[in-house]
């Protein structure tokens, strides 16, 4: 199992105790998979203690056989005092846990096991400095990008009139995979689950889902309802490709919209605007630019061309309009109205405006961003027409 190599290590450990010092505690515990990842660079059983000062350790119980000078082997919670005390590091007695992820029973046992009276929330901390991309973190997206992209120039070759939604998402699914789509979509959240991405044409797009999502779908049971439910790919529709961009660990969030033969020119309209407010906000968001302004930027657009009914949903609408991506799929910044985000040079943040036309279906764009201090610059070039999948 490969970590971290020590630069970059250190540089994300840099960050980490910048924000563990600035709130007084003496270390961050660490046990989710996403920010073990983060941490380390690999995904392990066990745990990652960040010190306020001096170097991680890594606590692993499985797999065996890691060979690195900053792990240490335990079996059960109860024995981290021991190996940090043997590590050199003394026993923290103001430790932040991830408490937005971790279960109740485990939070109260590692408070136990540590011997702490209190234990802080140390989940505003991971995701402000995952928030933020180093340069190693950018190449993997970039990655990601590039071979997302690669994948969708396919769309056209597995699409038939007369397939259903789930056939073409299948398709689709067989060539990301084939392409090296890592398949795991990874998602923060009390409730948040999806199967390598979505994909929405007529009225289902139109379908209301109970997960934070951006656009819908029935999906094709009550257990995982959201995407797609069987309707077949009809002239006069659109279709929606939202699908998995997870290639390096770090993923890209990528979707494209397509007209299968003619559609009303509500629908033309909608898509090129989705087009212009992505072009409006390359042209706005800098270092500083709030993510409320942002929003509220494309809102004003979308009001001026009096398409609010269709914006983010029609029949249920979603309250943001993007969102940071990079090991998760909703990170932060988040582009909503009462956002207090700001952004700051190595966000990187998906845009995704789109439009709910109702017996059509979803039009609109979303491609991912690297923030930089003169803008905007892609990750997921690939063509933005409402092109027709028929031609």
């Amino acid at each position: 199992m490969k970590f971290l190599d020590k630069e970059e290590q250190q540089l994300r450990q840099s960050k980490l105790q910048q924000f563990i010092r600035e709130q007084g505690f003496d270390g961050l515990l660490v046990s989710s998979n996403a920010n073990l990842y983060y941490v380390a660079g690999a995904v392990y059983a066990g745990y990652a203690y960040v010190p306020a000062e001096g170097d991680t350790l890594y606590l692993v119980r499985r797999p065996v056989g890691i060979e690195h000078p900053q792990v240490v082997y335990i079996r059960k919670p109860e024995q981290i005092v021991d190996a940090l005390t043997a590590a050199g590091i003394a026993k923290p007695s103001r430790i932040a846990l991830e408490l937005d992820r971790l279960p109740y029973n485990m939070a109260k046992r590692l408070q136990a096991a540590l011997n702490v009276e209190t234990v802080f929330n140390g989940s505003p901390i991971l995701s402000q400095s995952r928030s933020v991309k180093t340069p190693c973190e950018v190449e993997l997206l970039r990655q990601s990008g590039i071979r997302h992209s690669n994948s969708y120039q396919r769309i056209p070759s597995v699409f038939e009139v007369g397939m259903t939604d789930v056939e073409f998402q299948i398709e689709m699914e067989r060539v990301l995979r084939c392409d090296g789509c890592l398949g795991i979509f990874r998602i923060s959240g009390e409730s948040m689950e999806l199967y390598m991405g979505n994909v929405l044409s007529g009225d289902n797009a139109d379908t209301p889902t109970p997960y934070d999502f951006a656009m819908g779908g029935e999906g094709l049971h009550t257990s995982l309802p959201v995407g797609c439910n069987g309707t077949v790919l009809r002239y006069g529709n659109t279709l929606m490709v939202d699908m998995n961009g997870n290639f390096t660990g770090y993923m890209t969030d990528m979707t494209r919209s397509f007209r299968i033969g003619d559609v009303p020119q509500l629908a033309l309209d909608a898509h090129q605007l989705s087009i212009d407010i992505h072009n409006r906000l390359r042209e706005a968001i800098r270092p500083g630019f709030t993510a409320a302004e942002a929003y509220n930027l494309a809102a004003a657009m979308v009001a001026d061309a009096g398409l609010d009914d269709y914006f983010m949903g029609h029949r249920q609408k979603a309250g943001f309009i993007g969102h940071g991506v990079g090991i998760e799929v909703n990170e932060l910044p988040v582009l909503a109205p009462r956002s207090k985000d700001v952004f700051r040079a190595g966000n990187v943040i998906a845009l995704e405006p789109k439009f709910v036309i109702p017996g059509v279906g979803a039009v609109g764009i979303e491609s991912t961003y690297l923030v930089t201090e003169s803008g905007l610059e892609c990750l997921t070039e690939f063509p933005e027409e409402l092109a027709d999948l028929c031609q």
